[in-house]
């Protein structure tokens, strides 16, 4: 059959050309370099640590549902041929496609601050120069490289970067002791008590479905001049990089951490990026502390490059600019965001802990996100209807998404009402609650009308 007449399915690969897809890749390890970063390096050292091998089930899951809200954004994308802002726009209003960019540029920008604090922070204890220089001079890299060299310079930066650090953390398994009973017990469902776990387990979801990955997909497809007869590939690139090599990244430091630095005594709250360091302590000695901040440095720049296109991405799309640096204004734009994440290098309070609750928060955002994609693929935005094993996935992402936002708000925003930040956070949640609510009473609405024409 001629590749122009095939049907697109969720199955997507049907040649099985795995070997010719694999130079092909790009724009899923872009995402996956986002979430292979030092927030989720946080959350799954903390959990770990604190925590043994509880927590194993929601990392296996994380891969897992990281790869289905991948997948669910990459369909959309192909089938539409457009950036998500423009479909919203197009299928449910200008108001809908405001929110998308408000929800997804205050996650990006938020993870950007503190992501350009680790950076700095790194930097500086490397080399004994001010953070705050450091942050600077990072912002100042950031803009011209970005703005200057375009999209392929970071494809190529991240599939590097992630590829190095998936390696580094497998070989690390090697040497470290593993408890196969007690890493068994940690696939049976469970989140430990207090408010720690909660957020912990909030925060290592929230790495890989997150409301930046799933709304930049679109675009980095674009930027390859994807279409639906790159269907097989997109497929491929999205099952490579979120489902194996994130999935791997991800169990390699939890074991890691949760088979050298677990003890009763250490907390969540406490912990630092020195403490974790020492979960290296059986590979290099006296070294760990510099090879885990080397490790955490190269993470954190891969994800502040990618995170930085989201919110250009988002911002030039509304606007009816093209997303590419062809274009002055989007070009000057990524410079903008890139030079004004190096307030980042100014925020105060630990590294870790800020980089779990980034994470956290960002989760509250994803729902609405995926809430969208859904209603867009199984509406008039695309020709070809979605299988029920994708929308059953899709359901299930909301789901699992929508509680641990839920729980992570309930257990550490409303009791801290009154503070300026944790109110922000509930206003933020409440809100998109509704507009989410709102959005599923319009498909309900949609459907039953549908089905008394029908």
């Amino acid at each position: 059959m001629p590749e122009t007449e095939r049907s697109v399915d969720v199955s997507a690969v049907w040649d099985g050309n795995w070997r010719g897809y694999l130079p092909e890749m790009g724009p899923s390890w872009v995402a996956g370099a986002i979430a292979a970063g030092p927030a989720t390096m946080a959350s799954l050292v903390t959990a770990g640590a604190t925590f043994g091998y509880a927590l194993l089930w929601v990392v296996v899951l994380s891969a897992v549902l990281g790869a289905t809200a991948q997948y669910l954004s990459m369909r959309l994308g192909l089938l539409t041929e457009a950036g998500l802002v423009t479909v919203v726009e197009r299928h449910l209003g200008e108001s809908w496609a405001w929110v998308l960019v408000v929800d997804a540029v205050l996650a990006a920008g938020l993870a950007q601050l503190v992501i350009m604090k680790g950076v700095a922070d790194i930097s500086a204890t490397v080399t004994g120069i001010d953070a705050r220089l450091w942050g600077v001079a990072w912002a100042v890299v950031l803009a011209v490289g970005l703005a200057g060299r375009g999209y392929r310079f970071l494809e190529r930066l991240a599939k590097l970067l992630v590829f190095g650090v998936v390696v580094a953390f497998l070989l690390s398994l090697i040497v470290v002791p593993i408890d196969p009973a007690a890493a068994a017990s940690g696939l049976v469902p469970r989140v430990p008590a207090g408010v720690d776990g909660a957020l912990v387990a909030a925060g290592i979801l929230g790495g890989a479905v997150h409301i930046t990955l799933i709304t930049m997909h679109s675009y980095t497809m674009r930027a390859r001049g994807w279409t639906t007869r790159e269907y097989g590939l997109a497929t491929f690139d999205v099952g490579a990089s979120m489902l194996v090599a994130f999935g791997l990244y991800s169990l390699a430091i939890f074991f890691v951490a949760a088979g050298v630095l677990h003890s009763p005594s250490v907390t969540a709250s406490d912990l630092t990026a020195v403490s974790a360091a020492q979960a290296l302590g059986p590979l290099v000695g006296a070294n760990a502390k510099w090879l885990f901040l080397l490790g955490l440095w190269g993470a954190a720049v891969s994800t502040l490059g990618g995170n930085t296109i989201v919110p250009p991405y988002l911002l030039a799309d509304k606007l009816g600019w093209e997303t590419d640096v062809s274009d002055t204004r989007y070009r000057l734009l990524v410079a903008a965001v890139a030079l004004l994440s190096g307030a980042g290098a100014f925020v105060g309070g630990a590294f870790f802990p800020l980089l779990v609750l980034v994470l956290a928060f960002g989760l509250v955002g994803t729902p609405f996100a995926i809430a969208i994609v859904l209603y867009l693929l199984n509406g008039d935005a695309v020709s070809e209807p979605t299988s029920p094993l994708a929308n059953f996935g899709g359901g299930v992402l909301f789901v699992v998404t929508t509680v641990l936002a839920v729980n992570f708000v309930r257990t550490r925003v409303v009791g801290s009402i009154g503070d300026p930040l944790p109110t922000f956070v509930l206003l933020f949640a409440v809100a998109l609650g509704l507009v989410t609510l709102g959005l599923f009473g319009k498909g309900v609405y949609e459907a039953v009308g549908s089905g008394s024409a029908g």
